[in-house]
């Protein structure tokens, strides 16, 4: 028996096998599809239960400024704590060069009325023109999922 040897422009075979893209594609959706809800939750390291209201979400730029009081009646300044007195003058310096002048603010619905207001006051003294109170929506309660801010 004769095996015929074909030497000449025969096809090849040039198919691509794509199993092996379609499995690392999808382990990385998984990745993401698990990663992405504990990133949104985890943006701020100080923990404080904040008041519960009937509010539309706002939406909040990457390099936004948020100021926290916490039920210590302690400040920080995007998680990183400050003192009262100066608080004021760290706010005039990140904000110096910024065209929007934005804060958002997140108290400890335990931290007495007057305390919040003297920061906000402070931060009203610091040349702020806007100030966002970040609060959970009444749908967390019920057990629905929203957005934090």
């Amino acid at each position: 028996m004769a095996a015929h040897i074909n030497r000449g422009g025969g096809s090849r075979l040039s198919d691509i096998n794509v199993t092996p893209l379609v499995d690392v594609m999808l382990v990385l959706l998984i990745i993401f599809m698990v990663t992405a809800p504990m990133l949104e939750q985890q943006r701020s390291q100080v923990n404080v239960d904040l008041p519960n209201v009937a509010a539309a979400p706002s939406t909040v730029a990457e390099d936004a400024i948020v100021i926290t009081v916490d039920v210590g009646r302690r400040v920080y300044i995007n998680d990183n704590q400050v003192k009262q007195k100066d608080l004021e003058v760290k706010l005039f310096h990140l904000l110096k060069t910024r065209a929007r002048k934005e804060i958002f603010l997140r108290a400890d619905q335990a931290v007495p009325y007057g305390d919040v207001v003297r920061t906000m006051a402070v931060i009203r003294k610091a040349g702020i023109t806007r100030l966002n109170m970040v609060t959970d929506p009444l749908e967390r309660k019920s057990g629905k999922t929203s957005r934090r801010r």
